[in-house]
């Protein structure tokens, strides 16, 4: 089970939102074990999508984990 506040990565491209998976997201509601709405944010720190998604859809973040960053400009221009 995630924690509140955890912050965690996207398993799968959500192509509607412009999401990909690695993408980094905070849970910031934990609905039952198995559904959390996750926070993006963008580097400016202004909310990217706020999203209800299950826990198959996200997975901790670790040592081996890079942080990159990526323009969403083609997405949402």
């Amino acid at each position: 089970m995630l924690a509140l506040h955890q912050t965690v990565a996207l398993t799968q491209d959500i192509p509607e939102t412009g999401l990909q998976s690695g993408d980094l997201c905070a849970v910031v509601a934990i609905h039952d074990p198995e559904t959390y709405e996750v926070e993006f944010v963008a580097a400016s720190g202004r909310t990217q999508s706020l999203l209800t998604l299950s826990s198959a859809s996200l997975r901790a973040i670790g040592d081996q984990d890079l942080i990159a960053v990526r323009s969403l400009a083609t997405v949402n221009p």
